[in-house]
Formats: C-alpha cells, structure tokens, sequence
C-alpha cells in the first residue's frame, strides 16, 4: 500500500502557551465536552456567535489580541491543561469497553456506512434524523474505543438553508461551504498529489477525492467528486444531500457504495464487518462480491462470504425512505458489471426485484441490502415487527414472527445533547463516573437525591435561555432583512419565559402530522390563553425542498402561527438544524410527538428532551411506545389504529386536548409549595430521567450493535485470502501537525 500523508491545512500562529487549541480544533471531539467549547467562548464570545461555534472559522478570524490576553488568565490556563490532558488521554485510549471485552479484537475493522453524518451545525452535511443519528453513533463507538470507520460524502452545498415567507411558503437556499472554514483534512498519496479513486459510470470514469474527518478516535472518510479532472456535470454529483432525479441519486449511491469500498482499500482498510445504515450504500455488497469473484470464487461463493459479514439497518417504512430505481437505469449503470459478476441480466436483477403492487417491477436498495446481510434490524421493537411484516414476501417458506429482522432501538449521545448545567448537577449528584456508565440503571437510580429546588431552578433557567435565544434571533432578523412584523412576532419575540412550553421539532413530512394539535384551532385557542395558566407552542422543522404536501403543511401550520388570536403563543423557528435542536430539547418543558402510527420508525429528539428534564407527550410510537410507563410523560392515545386515517386522527387530537387540559396544564401550575415548586411535576421528571437516559442512550444502543451484530458479523467472515493478508495496516498514514 502506498504512503498516504494527512496533511491538517490551517497552522494557526498561537502563543507557545496555548499552541495545542490547534489539535482540538481539527478534531470533533470537542463538540460533546463543554469544557474545550468555554475556552473558546472565554477568548472571544461574540466571535464564538459569529462564525456559528465553527471552530476551524474562529481560529482564522480571532485577534492576536485576545489570544494574548488569555495566556495571562490563570483560570482560562487551568482550564486548558486539563482539556488538553483529557484530551491526549482519551486518544490513548488505555482502557476501553471494546478492549476490556475483546481484548483478542485488535486490528479487527468495523465499516460504517451513511448518506449523512450530523455531527455539528458548524458542518452542515446532514439533513435530518439519520444523519444525527450517524453522528451520535461515530461518537459513541469512539467512547467505547470500537474499531470503526465511517465513509459518507462531503456535500460541498450542503442541505440548505430555509426561509419562510410571510405568507408561510418554505424557500430553500442553498449554501456553499467553504473548506477552508471547516474541520477536514485532505489526504495525499505519497507524491503529494490529492487522493482519489477512480468509479465507474455510464460512459466514463469518474475520480473522487477523499477527504478525512477525525471523531474522537474515529475516522470519517468523506468521498467528494468537486474534482478539475471531472466533467462539470460530474463535479456536482455530491454537491447536495437527497436529489429527486433518478440519475443523480443512483450515480451518488453507486459513489457512496462502490467508491466507498475502493476508497477503504486505498487507505489500507480491510474490515471485518460491513455496516449499511440505511440502503443508500447497498451497492457496497456488489462491489465486495466483485472483489472476490476476481480473485476466483464464483458468485455463490463470494455472496455467501460479504453476506455473512454484513449488517443492514432499515430506519423507515415510509417509501421515500426506500430508494427504487426501474430497470432500464440499472441496465444503464450496471451492464458491465454483471458479467464481471458472472450473473446474466435476469440474475442480477434478481437480487434486488420487488413487483409493485400495480405490476411494475423495480431495483430495490432495501431488498439488495436484505438479500446479502446475515445481519439486518430495525430501530425500534415495533418497527422490527411492522419491518419483518413488510419484508417477508424475502422469505416465502417463513412466518413472519421468524423473518429474519432483529431491532435495536434508537439512542442518543449523551455528551452531545445534555445541557452543560444539567452535566454539572448530574455530577453533584450521580457519582464521579457516571458519565462512564450512562446505560447503567442503577447509576440512574440517584436521581432521586436531586433536591427538587436545584432540579427546578435549572430547568427554569434552561427555559429562559431558550427564550432569550429566540428573542436575540427575531431581533437579528428585524434588523438585517426585509421582514414583515408578523413575522417577528411569529418568531417568538412575546413568549413567556415562565408560562408552561410545548416543543414540537422534526422534519416536515405529513405522516408526522404536526397539524394534529390545531385540529381544532379554537379549543386549542382557549387552552393556550387559559387565565393564570397560559401555554406556548415551539414548532420548527424543514420540508424537503421536493415535498410539496409537506411544505404545504409548513405553510398551515404557519398561518395558525400568525393569527393574532393566539396572542405570540404560537411560534415557528425557521431553519432547524443541531443549534436550535439542543436550545428545544434542553429548554421546552414538554416535548410533542404526534405521528401516524406505526410510521415513526423510532425517533430520537424526545429521548434528548428526557435527558434533559422536559417531559414526553406522544403517540406511542417508535422508542416511546417501549419508554412509556404510565407516570414518566403522557401517552396520545392508545395501541389501537383505525383504518381511517380521518377516523384515526380525530381520535389522536381529542386525546391530545383531553390530556393536556385535565392533566398536563393543572399539573404544571397547580398544587405548589410554599416555595413555588411544582412537586409532582418535578417527580415526574426525576421518573423520566431515572427510566429513560439510561434506557435511550446511544451507549446501550452500540454496545448492543457490537454484541449482537458486529460480533456475529465479525466471526462470520471466512479465513482472509492471500491478497488481504498483504497489507492490512493504516500504520504509514502520516499526521502533518500544524506550527
């Protein structure tokens, strides 16, 4: 294998004093410790604001002056030895779980494969919940020391940027990041020349460049086709997240699953387990049959060996989700590859055939995925059960209880998505190693030693921070754009920092039904603006630029929004993303989640509410119908579903009023102490935290991936041939610090 060099691009000219902030900078490590993300705000806060918490940005622009001015601060100087020895500490990595449990697993790989990773506003590469979720696992597997790598793309436009018109109409902008600005590293080859791998398309070979992102111990590898030497067509192929053509999304995903395995063989990867998050990367399983096939094995036999190597995890039953191409475009791309394959047509259409139910027959990721993985799951039990019904026309001779689709629900990462203030009461209170054993119970089981005053005075003041935060931004917008006053009222310039708040943020799609709670607009017009006990609702979220019926579902819900009767009790924040996510699940007092059932595969933004202290208020759905114990939050509805979808709805929204009039509203602002604390309301929160941030954790949620799927993955795979015995090191990879 030849030499590749890591070359960090940005040598910042720091004082001798603090010259290591340049290796925090360049790794996303610092995104979950809040002690690294103070010392950036201690140098300079308002530039900290300005370029967005992009840490590659401020370095750029900060002043020398105030680079000085902190070599002379001794608390900002304690501060920063002990990040910096956390830090060089946690890349050692002496005593992981992964090495405590498998202390024979050294030089083991796991490859990990996503259409987005989410790992931080100031990298806008992910559009949604899956990519957050990538992100969160990237992290987590860090922590736990798992030898993983990560392949996604770097989207040079990134998902986009929205604005909402007065009238309610979702404009996407786009956005053009600039890499210099951003915290990836470019790789080399040893002549010093940019690496790249070479893929076939249609009539020609497109060159893809590699670039790297470090999380924690982590490497993200990211495939970027902006090359001179492809055609100006070709250049764009990863420039935006989740096109609606056929050509440029089955030209990504050939990218993504082919290019991504040829460009882990470059870098000198040799995995052991091959993880397919979602069916983006399917073509994966093509390419690695390709590989062997070449090396002499005939189909049966290199399918049997990427097959039991491989792990697919299906997120959603929605079809959208679930990437279909006709057949004439897999003719198109992949003429030349079956016969390498040694497959005729019919055969190789045949790994992957699904019949419409009008007839037609089409090329299906998700079934090429299930097809050649021994190892396939869900995200939720209920999800498990609703995908092993729908997949099980794979296994005509099975019932469907015995179709071979496991779940492992969904968590999230701790570190990234808990307050600062809470991590610190957490810490008074939970033990000095509770961060080493958040998806321990027991650990949890101290929550009760809370004093309800502390508990409470933090959650208010979470809920003032939000507040202020969404006043600041109306401001900025009052000030810097054409905007109408409505507007700035519909931004949430006359919440209440103390009136009991509602959160509600996710992404636009109509099954999600975020119109559900204004079903009837003028009873819940009466709760809102309930003497003594007034209620506010946060919306946010995005439409996909494509969606119409879920941009028109924005612009609905925004009309509701402007309507003075509600009195600036309603809000919509525009453009979700990461930033404003934390501020909701950290500061609302009540998270809403109103889907469709059985269509939230999982989800994940109320298990961050919960870790936070805001209480669930939800169908029970995806992680919550497995959360829900009858006092840590409150259910919509039941298990029942109706046929009707109009019946079904109905009967979700008179849930919904009920409970929050005759329960949730009198519980919040009635029966307090002489002090003013809201006792069965704190008790509930202390439930919901002491059930759920262990049970929901992103670390429960890979430990289970590793011993039940990468595991078995790993001791599935046969023997290695000669030519992965030749070189299967990373060790010439060369890190070119900065001065």
């Amino acid at each position: 294998m030849e030499k590749i060099i890591r070359e960090i691009p940005n040598h910042f000219s720091l004082p001798r004093r603090i010259g290591q902030l340049s290796k925090l900078v360049y790794n996303q490590w610092w995104v979950w410790n809040p002690d690294t993300q103070r010392l950036f705000i201690n140098i300079d806060r308002d530039l900290w604001e300005r370029v967005y918490h992009n840490p590659v940005a401020f370095m750029r622009k900060v002043e020398r002056a105030h680079l000085n001015a902190v070599t002379n601060d001794r608390y900002f100087l304690d501060t920063y030895d002990r990040v910096i020895r956390n830090f060089e500490n946690y890349l050692k990595g002496d005593d992981t779980w992964y090495q405590r449990n498998y202390p024979h697993g050294n030089g083991t790989q796991i490859a990990y494969f996503s259409f987005e990773f989410g790992l931080h506003e100031s990298l806008p590469v992910y559009a949604g919940g899956l990519g957050i979720l990538s992100g969160d696992h990237l992290k987590e597997a860090s922590d736990l020391g798992l030898p993983l790598v990560a392949v996604g793309f770097l989207y040079t436009e990134g998902y986009f940027s929205q604005h909402i018109t007065e009238d309610g109409w979702q404009e996407a902008r786009n956005m053009h990041l600039q890499l210099d600005d951003l915290p990836v590293i470019p790789l080399y080859n040893e002549k010093g020349a940019h690496l790249t791998i070479a893929v076939p398309l249609p009539g020609r070979i497109v060159q893809v460049r590699l670039w790297e992102i470090t999380v924690g111990r982590i490497p993200l590898y990211l495939l970027d086709s902006n090359v001179e030497e492809n055609s100006p067509d070709d250049r764009l192929l990863t420039a935006r997240l989740y096109t609606s053509d056929l050509d440029l999304r089955i030209s990504q995903e050939v990218l993504l699953g082919i290019g991504g395995v040829r460009a882990l063989r470059v870098l000198g990867h040799h995995p052991a387990a091959w993880h397919m998050n979602e069916g983006h990367s399917a073509f994966l399983t093509l390419e690695r049959s390709r590989e062997l096939v070449a090396q002499g094995y005939t189909f049966e036999e290199a399918s049997a060996q990427v097959r039991a190597s491989n792990i697919f995890t299906t997120h959603t039953i929605v079809p959208a989700g679930n990437d279909e191409f006709p057949l004439w475009l897999i003719d198109k791309y992949f003429s030349q590859l079956w016969p390498e394959l040694e497959l005729t047509r019919d055969q190789f259409i045949d790994l992957a055939r699904k019949t419409q139910p009008w007839g037609g027959e089409v090329f299906s990721m998700p079934v090429l995925a299930l097809r050649l993985s021994n190892y396939c799951n869900g995200v939720s039990e209920l999800h498990g059960q609703v995908s092993r019904k729908i997949w099980s026309f794979l296994w005509p001779d099975r019932n469907v209880d015995d179709v071979p689709i496991t779940h492992i629900t969904n968590g999230v990462h701790t570190g990234t998505w808990l307050a600062r203030r809470m991590r610190l009461l957490y810490d008074r209170y939970l033990g000095a190693d509770w961060l080493e054993n958040i998806d321990d119970p027991n650990v949890w089981q101290q929550v009760e030693a809370i004093p309800d005053v502390e508990l409470w005075t933090i959650r208010r003041h979470l809920k003032r921070k939000l507040v202020s935060y969404m006043n600041e931004r109306a401001r900025a917008q009052w000030l810097t754009t054409m905007v109408h006053p409505v507007q700035v009222v519909a931004a949430g310039v006359l919440l209440d920092p103390y009136a009991l708040t509602i959160g509600f943020g996710r992404r636009f799609a109509t099954y999600k039904r975020a119109s559900l709670i204004m079903r009837d607009y003028d009873r819940l017009i009466k709760l809102l603006n309930r003497p003594n006990m007034p209620v506010q609702i946060i919306f946010t979220g995005k439409a996909h630029p494509d969606d119409e019926p879920g941009k028109r579902l924005i612009q609905d819900v925004y009309r509701s929004v402007k309507n003075a009767k509600n009195g600036g009790r309603l809000v919509f924040l525009e453009d979700y993303d990461m930033n404003i996510a934390r501020y909701m699940v950290q500061g609302v007092d009540v998270w809403l989640n109103t889907p469709r059932r059985p269509m939230e595969a999982s989800g994940t933004s109320g298990e961050k509410a919960a870790l936070n202290g805001a209480l669930n208020f939800s169908v029970l759905d995806g992680w919550w119908r497995e959360g829900f114990n009858g006092y840590n939050g409150w259910a919509i509805g039941d298990d029942t579903q109706d046929p009707d979808p109009n019946v079904q709805d109905a009967s979700d929204a008179e849930s919904l009023y009920d409970t929050l009039e005759n329960e949730i509203i009198p519980l919040y602002y009635t029966n307090r102490s002489a002090d003013n604390l809201p006792g069965e309301w704190i008790g509930r929160i202390k439930e919901s935290i002491r059930t759920l941030a262990p049970q929901f954790s992103m670390r429960r949620m890979v430990k289970e991936y590793m011993t039940q799927l990468y595991e078995p993955a790993i001791k599935g795979i046969p023997e290695p041939t000669a030519s992965d015995k030749e070189d299967n090191s990373t060790d010439t990879i060369d890190v070119i610090e900065p001065l």
